[in-house]
């Protein structure tokens, strides 16, 4: 399927993995890569030491385009944002901040860079700043979340925008590849089904519960901080729910989640843990390989476009 995502990335599939802390490791950016996808490295709080050896780990194990996501809030942005140019890395993704302090680096290194936004003014300031795309990415995704759902979000900034436009939240399967492009978007972004994979290093705890979850099994935590986060509900968000209609502080709601993705993530601990997941978590029933997903997920969304003249009378 040629999009101009496609185009853009020279993979061959229009499917972005999120940048997930802690999540989105060498393992699992390459596996998507070589499955022909775009793989990413999430550079999350990591210092750049840490960083550079994922990047070249993932070099080692794909010679397809993979990227880099930098969260603009991390102590080590700056070190991360010069890291990316001097290792050659094909695509940067960012998250949590303005990247255009790094803008003129990374286009004069020939850096393909893909903001995430959550609004249209968003979208349209990254482009201004020079943005090679945006993922535009609705409520309904894991993780730290905006407000509009990607129905809504999607094509309004499709309208707004001249450049490639990815889809994120709410998608696991063909069905949602063909409604977003069908919104107007190029591609997607997919985090929650790629949790699931055989690549993914996540403990086997996490994969359990997103394997078994239902429909209704997420929470949004963080609405009173204005910082929220989607992840599946266990006691560490009954506690923390509890504790924002309390009226308790920031740093006390703080204090609760230290650590916590982490220890869903490398120790498996699902009770205090934050396992951050989309709410399409109840759609994800079956490990595979990054390969059969994307595979799978390319063939649903080909039958339903080729299905879609049924409706035509």
């Amino acid at each position: 399927m040629k999009t101009a995502l496609t185009e853009l990335l020279h993979i061959e599939y229009p499917i972005i993995q999120g940048g997930m802390a802690w999540v989105a490791e060498h393992n699992l950016a390459a596996a998507v890569s070589n499955a022909g996808g775009l793989g990413i490295v999430a550079a999350a709080n990591a210092p750049v030491e840490v960083v550079r050896d994922e990047i070249r780990k993932t070099k080692e194990l794909t010679d397809k385009p993979f990227g880099v996501n930098i969260m603009l809030l991390s102590p080590h942005a700056e070190e991360i944002a010069r890291l990316v140019v001097e290792e050659k890395v094909p695509v940067v993704t960012t998250g949590a901040g303005n990247p255009g302090p790094y803008m003129k680096q990374w286009k004069e290194a020939g850096i393909i860079v893909i903001p995430v936004v959550a609004s249209v003014a968003l979208a349209k300031l990254m482009q201004r700043a020079g943005a090679d795309a945006v993922v535009a990415e609705g409520c309904e995704s894991g993780g730290h979340i905006g407000e509009t759902t990607t129905m809504a979000l999607v094509p309004q900034v499709a309208d707004a925008v001249q450049i490639p436009v990815i889809a994120a939240g709410g998608i696991g399967d063909g069905r949602g590849l063909a409604a977003a492009m069908m919104l107007g978007a190029d591609g997607v972004q997919m985090g929650t089904r790629f949790l699931v994979s055989r690549e993914c290093v996540i403990h086997d705890n996490y994969k359990k519960k997103v394997l078994k979850a239902s429909d209704i099994d997420t929470a949004v935590t963080g609405r009173s901080t204005g910082h929220p986060v989607r992840q599946l509900r266990n006691r560490m968000t009954r506690q923390y729910l509890e504790m924002e209609k309390e009226g308790k502080s920031f740093e006390e709601l703080e204090l609760l989640t230290l650590g916590s993705l982490r220890k869903a993530v490398m120790d498996g601990d699902v009770e205090q843990g934050s396992m951050m997941s989309g709410q399409i978590a109840g759609m994800v029933k079956k490990e595979q390989t990054c390969q059969e997903i994307l595979d799978e997920i390319m063939a649903e969304a080909k039958t339903l476009f080729g299905e879609a003249s049924k409706w035509e009378k």
